[in-house]
């Protein structure tokens, strides 16, 4: 069925991706303007899987974007996603200007670039369809590849940009299991893919600021690694969870999940051994045991001279653990200690160069903006007001599309030294505290509805 939604976009040229999001977030800031400057609304945007779903009509919008796309064509949701009718309207004002847009041949090649994969999609839905009482090779690779896409994405680019995405594989992974369609050896490759995407769906929502669902995930991630009977997996599910509650706010829980993943890591070579330790560390910092950092962040160091690249290594990204994330640990641990000094300043500065490099295979835009804040604390325990906002000041440039969770964590912790620590009465120390605060309100990130 085609619908209304696809005939007018048809209708008005916007097939080509960027040129319906332009429409999409300028209609957005319009819906904005009309509710007092909503900043979530006037930051909305949508990635291009999520278009490609509601133009061929496996999707319907939810939240805010049923508003916008209401604003943009003057339909209601329910016409929209109805049968086109065989007459279209004339076009509404919003598209007017579509096709005295000059495009250049980049621009056309772009158009049909952006066709191409959208018929590739296409073609891939059905051939998972035409499998009928098995799954054949072409969609165990389809979902695999799908998977070791998002590892590699989500620590590189905006949750908004891929969760619709991830949304979908998690419920392949669900769909093909309860299918009963699976040989032995299939369903084993299944249950850890499906570990793989609850992970990172556990992820996503803690970058939500959502624990209790993160936990979930992380849950049916666990059962999924045990079903599958992959060791790695169960230790990175395990490490996943210290990670939910350190940022919770609740170390003690932390340091015992991160004991369970080194425990369970035992014997293993991978660099989800190295995590595990690093994640005791920054646990407890929190507790304020300045000895179990020391033995964790020093058992970490040992434990990397024999890693050797596993399963999830490979599949890079959120699964591995780099030498220069493990440095931002190291470092996170001594600052959240309290205390500091002219040698954990300069490591705090190396570790940020680390991050220095977004084209660098294990950057990641979290992790960099962690680094920051923790050189920002640094240079605030050593007396250096100027230097500590300096190295804040690029995490309070991200967009908002970037503003997870745990990055307006790291900064809320500047705000808390600020407030207490050196300079703490001064002008500069309380604008940027009012800067960092503002930071912290204006988040667009929420949970799909």
């Amino acid at each position: 069925m085609h619908t209304l939604f696809r005939a007018l976009i048809d209708q008005r040229e916007w097939k080509a991706f960027p040129a319906f999001r332009s429409r999409y977030q300028q209609a957005a800031k319009e819906v904005a303007a009309a509710e007092d400057n909503n900043p979530a609304l006037k930051a909305l945007t949508l990635s291009d899987a999520t278009f490609e779903r509601w133009y061929y009509g496996t999707h319907t919008p939810r939240g805010d974007a049923r508003r916008v796309l209401v604003h943009m064509f003057g339909y209601s949701i329910d016409e929209l996603w109805a049968q086109a009718p065989a007459q279209l309207p004339p076009a509404h004002p919003h598209g007017a200007a579509a096709t005295d847009t000059s495009a250049d041949d980049g621009a056309h090649l772009q158009q049909m670039g952006r066709q191409a994969a959208m018929a590739a999609r296409r073609a891939m839905q059905f051939a998972i369809g035409a499998e009928h009482g098995q799954i054949g090779e072409e969609t165990m690779g389809y979902v695999q590849d799908r998977v070791r896409d998002l590892a590699a994405r989500y620590t590189r680019v905006p949750l908004a940009e891929i969760l619709d995405d991830l949304t979908e594989t998690q419920e392949q992974t669900f769909t093909l299991l309860e299918g009963d369609r699976a040989t032995p050896d299939q369903s084993r490759d299944l249950y850890l893919l499906s570990a793989l995407t609850s992970g990172m769906y556990a992820k996503a929502c803690h970058d939500l600021a959502d624990p209790a669902s993160a936990m979930m995930h992380a849950r049916a991630a666990s059962v999924c690694a045990t079903k599958a009977g992959h060791t790695p997996m169960q230790a990175w599910v395990s490490g996943l969870k210290s990670l939910i509650t350190y940022w919770a706010g609740e170390p003690g829980r932390a340091l015992h999940f991160a004991r369970s993943a080194a425990k369970t890591a035992e014997g293993q070579r991978g660099s989800v051994t190295v995590w595990a330790a690093s994640l005791e560390a920054r646990a407890a910092a929190l507790l304020g045991d300045e000895e179990t950092v020391r033995q964790a962040n020093r058992r970490a160091t040992e434990l990397r001279e024999f890693c050797e690249p596993d399963e999830l290594d490979a599949l890079g990204g959120l699964l591995v653990f780099p030498k220069v994330r493990q440095d931002y640990y190291e470092v996170e641990a001594k600052v959240l200690l309290g205390h500091g000094d002219a040698r954990l300043v300069a490591q705090a500065e190396e570790t940020v160069r680390g991050y220095s490099d977004p084209t660098d295979a294990h950057w990641a835009f979290g992790d960099a903006a962690g680094a920051q804040t923790d050189l920002a604390l640094a240079r605030l325990y050593t007396a250096e007001l100027d230097g500590a906002m300096e190295a804040v000041r690029p995490v309070l440039d991200l967009p908002l599309r970037q503003r997870n969770a745990g990055i307006v964590y790291s900064v809320n912790r500047v705000a808390g030294q600020l407030s207490t620590g050196y300079g703490r009465d001064s002008v500069a120390a309380r604008d940027l505290r009012e800067e960092i605060e503002t930071f912290g309100r204006l988040r667009p990130l929420t949970l799909p509805r």
